[in-house]
């Protein structure tokens, strides 16, 4: 019997699925509605074409309605909106865009691939011209011409990875930009440490950083707009870029009464069936299971949405594929700057009451020795009674991404702390270390679970009352130490240490910390054995220069 599958939205899950659907059955009649013109293109790549990174405009498109007819003999049907879902007569209500005709179209199958919309905040003047959103091709034609016509200031609402990206590439053309964000950090699925360089890199390069702020109107003015901030700053512009966040376009599963999350995402089992057995839901519009905590979360991102849409696929057409959870595996550059996350933050394990323990390290990305080593810092999460990894993050030059992946991996195969050890990854000068970063961190973090490695957090030691402040030992040279040190701390290079322990306190906790960690961790060992009562800081004063060194942000006042 042929199976008619009706596809709702095309872009990343939507297409995945049509492709899929005609690689494992030949004789099904499949239908894929699109409200665009495009029924498949980069929206990762939007940025990009802003900043002349990518060109001719064509290279956005992954493919066209006209290669899938050809390739995978598909009914593509694009400016083309599904307006109602009839549940019991299986049929959706069909408009074209272009000339308002209204139709049903039947289906054994349903797969919808809605995807999300911008979140618009309810401001006044937020609908004004020059105030954009950045979804789809549209969109970025949009911004694209507001900049070649001359625009010279851009206000950017929100400090995700969107905008993020589009500030580079707005700086890129000239644009003076300011970034708005009424969270204290930028990029607000990474802890807020991790984030120090990004807002360093964008201070460095000119952008103004307001955080802790929003906008409260935007108005017209002669030379293009002004957004007035909640504080009564305000920041001229001709370009503002709304960024705040996305929301599941679920309104026709809701119509359709299919069962939705408590924030609008779609609700799927494991097979991503809905509350429908025959009608599925895949991409940024469906609710997934967090597999780290095994809770339903929303989590919009393209790689996500390519799979959920082939195995959908293979669901509908009477395979058994089932979808493992989401775990957010995300990254961004900014100039020469790398922010990776995958697994769970610090914010969200405190959010949960799940028990963690955590570890910095800052390695290089590959041998030092060799030319052009770029620095990283690398903050992994794990459970502290069986070292099961919890989630990462790494921010710095080249080689980020590269182990945010390894322990990506590492997470999805229920690895622990322990396997990072013994991880055995290439190694040649220009491309690693004989140590490659992930296993320093499984060093650090084995050692603290044995015992060998007693560590305390650098922002504990911070917030520690005077009176309950461990002994703060400086383990690294006299010259390190007058370059930068962490306040109150006493220098004793490691090197004299074991000459100098009657100059400590035996009757205080010491906590000893170097540049990386590493001489703080030798220093803790002489002192253990020499009967003192000592940790090491974590990370060591890198650390503390996330924690406690972030470039102040650049005012924005009226000259943005």
């Amino acid at each position: 019997m042929t199976v008619k599958l009706v596809i709702v939205g095309g872009v990343a899950g939507g297409a995945s699925a049509a492709a899929r659907a005609r690689r494992i059955a030949e004789d099904a009649e499949i239908v894929v509605f699109e409200r665009g013109p495009d029924v498949s293109f980069a929206n990762c790549g939007l940025p990009y074409y802003v900043g002349g990174e990518i060109a001719p405009r064509e290279k956005l498109l992954v493919t066209t309605p006209e290669k899938l007819r050809a390739r995978f003999n598909l009914d593509v049907r694009t400016r083309t909106t599904v307006e109602a879902i009839d549940r019991a007569a299986k049929r959706v209500r069909v408009r074209d865009l272009a000339t308002g005709r209204a139709y049903d179209e039947p289906y054994d199958k349903l797969i919808l691939a809605p995807g999300a919309a911008p979140v618009r905040p309810a401001v006044p003047g937020i609908e004004l011209p020059g105030v954009f959103t950045l979804r789809n091709l549209q969109d970025v034609d949009r911004i694209k011409a507001t900049v070649d016509a001359g625009a010279k200031r851009a206000v950017l609402l929100g400090g995700g990875f969107i905008n993020i990206e589009l500030a580079e590439n707005l700086v890129r053309r000239g644009v003076a930009v300011s970034v708005v964000e009424r969270n204290n950090q930028v990029l607000t699925p990474f802890d807020p440490e991790m984030t120090t360089p990004i807002a360093e890199k964008l201070v460095e390069k000119g952008v103004a950083l307001v955080l802790g702020q929003s906008a409260a109107r935007v108005e017209a003015t002669a030379d293009g707009l002004v957004v007035t901030l909640r504080d009564g700053r305000q920041l001229p512009a001709q370009l503002v870029a709304v960024g705040a966040g996305v929301r599941p376009e679920s309104d026709l599963a809701v119509a359709a009464g299919l069962e939705v999350g408590p924030r609008g995402g779609i609700r799927v089992n494991e097979f991503l069936q809905t509350s429908d057995p025959d009608v599925y839901a895949v991409g940024d519009a469906i609710e997934v299971v967090d597999v780290v905590s095994g809770e339903a979360t929303q989590v919009p991102l393209a790689g996500p949405a390519n799979r959920q849409g082939r195995i959908a696929a293979d669901n509908a057409l009477g395979r058994r594929a089932t979808y493992r959870g989401t775990q957010g595996t995300a990254i961004v550059g900014f100039f020469d700057r790398t922010a990776a996350i995958t697994g769970a933050s610090e914010k969200a394990l405190r959010r949960a009451n799940r028990p963690f323990r955590k570890v910095y390290v800052h390695p290089a990305h590959h041998a030092g020795y060799y030319p052009g080593a770029e620095a990283m810092a690398l903050k992994v999460l794990f459970d502290p009674a069986s070292g099961a990894i919890l989630g990462a993050q790494g921010v710095g030059g080249a080689g980020v991404d590269k182990r945010i992946d390894v322990i990506a991996v590492a997470i999805q195969a229920g690895m622990t702390v322990y396997d990072l050890e013994e991880m055995e990854l290439c190694y040649a000068p220009q491309y690693g270390s004989a140590k490659d970063p992930v296993n320093m961190a499984g060093f650090v973090a084995g050692g603290l679970l044995r015992g060998d490695h007693p560590q305390v957090d650098v922002e504990v030691v911070l917030a520690a009352p005077d009176a309950d402040r461990p002994f703060l030992l400086d383990v690294r040279t006299p010259q390190e130490f007058a370059a930068g040190h962490i306040p109150g701390a006493v220098n004793v290079p490691v090197d004299d240490l074991r000459a100098r322990l009657g100059e400590l306190p035996r009757d205080r906790e010491i906590a000893a910390y170097c540049q990386v960690g590493q001489r703080g961790y030798v220093a803790t060992r002489i002192l253990r054995h020499a009967g003192f009562r000592a940790a090491n800081v974590g990370g060591g004063y890198k650390t503390y220069r996330l924690f406690a060194g972030a470039t102040t942000p650049r005012p924005a006042g009226p000259g943005g």
